[in-house]
């Protein structure tokens, strides 16, 4: 699934696993749309109902950890509180993030993600911005 020109995500084949290929003018907009595909990814629907907001503060050493932090602080939120976001507020100052998130209770997931790993993951400058390719453990 594409979201746009500028920004987007879509699922690449992979032998075991799932993989992500992401795009964004920025690393914020990197992150949210990493984000809007893991949630694709897992077949993720939320409840009709009143939406929840989550503040997120995290900081790393590299735009890669930042972002393996990010998503698995996602899949824990969905894990352990039963919740799934779907809009983001991302502010990113060199490594560290602010993110506002916004979401509701997971109403039926088609396949969880258990991990988000570092195989060969890496941030590049491509012609469409930032670029990366992330690997899901499933």
């Amino acid at each position: 699934m594409m979201n746009t020109n500028l920004a987007g995500y879509r699922e690449r084949e992979h032998t075991a696993d799932w993989e992500l290929e992401v795009w964004a003018p920025d690393l914020a907009g990197l992150l949210e749309q990493a984000a809007l595909g893991m949630l694709a990814l897992s077949g993720a629907r939320l409840r009709e109902g009143p939406r929840q907001r989550r503040a997120l503060s995290l900081q790393a050493e590299d735009a890669e950890r930042l972002l393996v932090a990010f998503l698995s602080e996602l899949l824990w939120l969905g894990e352990a509180e039963g919740l799934g976001f779907d809009r983001y507020d991302l502010q990113v100052d060199g490594f560290t993030l602010q993110a506002g998130l916004g979401g509701a209770p997971i109403a039926s997931l088609a396949k969880e993600i258990k991990a988000v790993t570092f195989h060969n993951l890496r941030i590049v400058t491509g012609a469409r911005g930032l670029e990366a390719r992330i690997v899901f453990d499933v």
